[in-house]
């Protein structure tokens, strides 16, 4: 399994004096989906500008949450055969990017199935990474464990600058600068092999997208020879969106009650976590399973239908692969909710407290009959400012004598303790 060390393991490795890549290859295709140019050098050759410039982009491939932006994919048996994906790979890592037939048929792949608006270019890199061996307590052994042997691909959508105003050196006036096409970071691109727990993975690649709300199953399965996983965000995405569809017949705070089933979720968590002999990694997984989400919301009163509908729309929806539960909790709308039930308690609370301010008071007075709770001798009681005094008197009304308390506009009333809108 690919882990976070694994990850910068590699990542640190680009820079100046540590990057070893071989060569890069590149292809700029148009918004027509044709090849306007290629490239083929070695990387130690290029200008310090350019040289930096790729390191970034190769960077970026390597960069996100791991198991969202970033996850390790695995090949279908399929595609391990002769003629599949995992093989092509193969025969284009040990070519070293020098068969310029297999970069055309990459870049082929690549424009059948990357599917964008406008102009973009294909990179890929080549590298050899000299693995050194390591001791339990992680310090390197001036040794090698074995080579890992790579390639690096990074699509990088290529926009228009914006339009401004700029210094016309031909004409030595400010005047409206050239637009000029600029390459962007990469939205997707790949690591073959997957270097997991410090060593190569054949079976298996790391792929990157930069918006973690869409993985493209049609890009990972047509040009990655892939089955299709869900990232982290879209997990999160289709859980809530199958608990709201399910629970809104049902429930007019569907945001609210949601956020309960997760909190009741992330609790369930942390039990089993704790539960777990020895220490629990944090990279080790709680799989969310229909008993503990039939557990949690019935823990949170919702209805036998609701659940039934939630339970067969979950199985269908993650049959392929359970997803952790960690990545179907939003933290921040559970803080929020809680944050919310507090204040709802605090305000009942001071409504209580003035109630029973208002209570003593009465007691206070002589005013309130211990045993029957009833205020006695007076039917109504009038507490106002000394200014307000002298203004009170009563008038007839429909054959009503009424009592009247003139108001001015930004006055408010405060009946038995509690705020009155009048």
């Amino acid at each position: 399994m690919v882990t976070k060390s694994d990850i910068l393991e590699i990542k640190r490795r680009l820079k100046k004096d540590d990057c070893t890549f071989t060569r890069i290859c590149g292809c700029y295709v148009n918004a027509h989906h044709e090849k306007v140019v290629t490239f083929a050098q070695n990387f130690l050759n290029l200008e310090d500008e350019e040289y930096y410039k790729y390191i970034d982009i190769a960077k970026k491939v390597l960069s996100g949450k791991l198991n969202d932006q970033l996850m390790q994919l695995e090949f279908s048996s399929d595609e391990e055969e002769a003629g599949g994906k995992q093989q092509f790979f193969m025969g284009l890592r040990a070519s070293a990017l020098k068969d310029d037939n297999l970069l055309d048929v990459f870049y082929d792949q690549i424009i059948e199935n990357y599917d964008f608006v406008g102009n973009y270019l294909i990179l890929l890199f080549h590298d050899a990474y000299d693995v050194m061996t390591k001791t339990e307590d992680k310090i390197k052994l001036d040794e090698s464990e074995e080579v890992y042997e790579y390639l690096l691909c990074a699509i990088c959508p290529v926009v228009q600058s914006k339009p401004g105003l700029g210094y016309l050196s031909d004409e030595n006036r400010i005047g409206p600068r050239i637009r000029d096409w600029v390459v962007s970071m990469p939205d997707r691109g790949f690591l073959f092999p997957s270097f997991a727990e410090r060593s190569t993975d054949i079976h298996s690649v790391t792929y990157y997208v930069k918006d973690a709300k869409d993985s493209h199953a049609e890009f990972v399965s047509g040009m990655l020879g892939c089955g299709p996983k869900k990232t982290a965000t879209e997990q999160k995405q289709v859980f809530h969106a199958i608990v709201k569809h399910a629970i809104a017949p049902f429930e007019e705070e569907e945001d609210a009650r949601l956020a309960d089933i997760q909190e009741t979720l992330m609790d369930k968590m942390y039990d089993v976590m704790e539960s777990t002999e020895g220490a629990f990694d944090e990279e080790e997984s709680v799989l969310l399973t229909t008993n503990l989400i039939e557990e949690a919301l019935e823990k949170n009163g919702i209805s036998e239908e609701a659940t039934k509908q939630i339970k067969e729309a979950f199985d269908e929806e993650f049959k392929e692969q359970l997803p952790d539960i960690k990545n179907v909790i939003d933290e921040k709308s559970i803080e929020k909710n809680m944050k919310a039930k507090e204040e709802s308690m605090l305000r009942s609370q001071i409504e209580e407290l003035k109630q029973e301010l208002v209570t003593k008071s009465f007691e206070e007075s002589g005013e309130l009959d211990e045993d029957t709770g009833f205020i006695k001798t007076y039917d109504v009681i009038l507490r106002v400012k000394p200014q307000k005094a002298d203004l009170i008197h009563t008038q007839v009304i429909d054959g009503t004598r009424c009592v009247l308390i003139p108001l001015e506009e930004n006055e408010s009333v405060n009946l038995n303790g509690v705020n009155a809108d009048i």
